[in-house]
């Protein structure tokens, strides 16, 4: 495939052409992924940009991803003060707390989210091991996955088909249950649930000890509960701000944040700036994806994805049991 041919757009009914609107010579498309694969994976996203020449892009902390380089020069990403790159052409980010940053040199990018259920049956890998770094992805989850997405993509001439690509792909990676789904689950759901912040409120609700919870948030959301908590509130409240035009409506923060200043000391957490700094920064594809990630999926930032399915009881179980591992997909 080449850049020519992403057209933009979506797989997806009833989402207007203004969704995807980009600068001359950026296209963006958003897709779904299968039913089947909604509870393992957030969503496609598809950037390509004409212009060879060096491009900065600004990016919100997020859950793990998969990126797949097609036609492109070379990438590089800073987290903080570590710079990966230049990227192989298939890798794998990461759970990140930090803002990051990306330089391009034009191509497609070809991003997949991954969900914590969805890691939890790819490997028995902590996701911890990736907190804030990039990596290739045949390191983190094998040679086979991304041989298959690489190949997949460079023999494509299409964008809409790199939707059906992708399922058909995944559809053989996420056949072996975790014993531990429906606390995922249900953590998942606290995490995008205003003014849920303290982890032993978290433990009482899922009904598991705090030891237990700081582990299981850490093998697969890849960071401790608290740091997972407080990421998920500054991004609900920043992009509401955003969504609204008013960086400075603190009426529309979470409510658990005591005041404006509190919810500013977030901002330089994640952000590593001030809303207003960060924003008016080289955010031309983040803002865009905003938009049309709400559009097509129904949450603005893959950090916010929901549970795909309803939540079911959590079973607990003797606190002495532990996580059982599955072996890589």
């Amino acid at each position: 495939m080449l850049v020519e041919h992403v057209r933009g757009g979506t797989n997806s009914n009833n989402v207007p052409a203004s969704a995807f609107a980009m600068p001359a010579g950026m296209t963006m498309r958003y897709d779904l992924p299968d039913p089947a694969l909604s509870e393992y994976l957030t969503g496609y996203a598809i950037y390509a940009s004409n212009d060879r020449a060096p491009m900065l892009n600004w990016y919100l902390p997020a859950p793990a991803m998969i990126s797949v380089l097609v036609d492109a020069g070379p990438l590089t990403v800073s987290v903080g003060n570590h710079r990966f790159g230049p990227l192989d052409r298939a890798s794998f980010y990461g759970p990140t707390s930090r803002a990051f940053r990306t330089e391009t040199r034009g191509g497609i990018a070809v991003g997949i989210g991954l969900s914590a259920l969805g890691w939890s049956r790819l490997t028995a890998r902590s996701a911890g091991e990736f907190h804030n770094r990039v990596v290739p992805l045949s390191s983190a989850l094998g040679s086979d996955l991304s041989a298959r997405l690489v190949e997949g993509l460079d023999a494509l001439d299409d964008d809409t088909m790199i939707k059906p690509l992708l399922d058909a792909v995944f559809a053989a990676f996420f056949t072996r249950p975790h014993p531990r789904e429906d606390l995922i689950r249900a953590f998942t759901a606290l995490t995008v649930t205003d003014g849920v912040i303290e982890m032993k409120d978290v433990a009482d609700r899922l009904d598991i000890p705090t030891h237990e919870l700081r582990r299981m948030a850490t093998r697969h959301f890849g960071m401790p509960p608290k740091l997972l908590l407080r990421r998920a509130r500054f991004l609900r409240s920043f992009i509401s701000l955003i969504r609204t035009d008013g960086m400075a409506d603190y009426s529309k923060i979470d409510s658990s944040y005591f005041d404006a200043s509190h919810f500013l000391r977030d901002a330089g957490t994640f952000l590593g700036t001030t809303p207003r700094r960060f924003i008016a920064s080289d955010t031309v594809f983040l803002r865009a994806s905003l938009r049309a990630r709400a559009m097509v999926i129904g949450a603005p930032t893959q950090a916010l994805h929901e549970a795909a399915k309803a939540v079911a009881p959590v079973q607990n179980r003797p606190t002495g049991e532990q996580d059982r591992p599955q072996p890589n997909a």
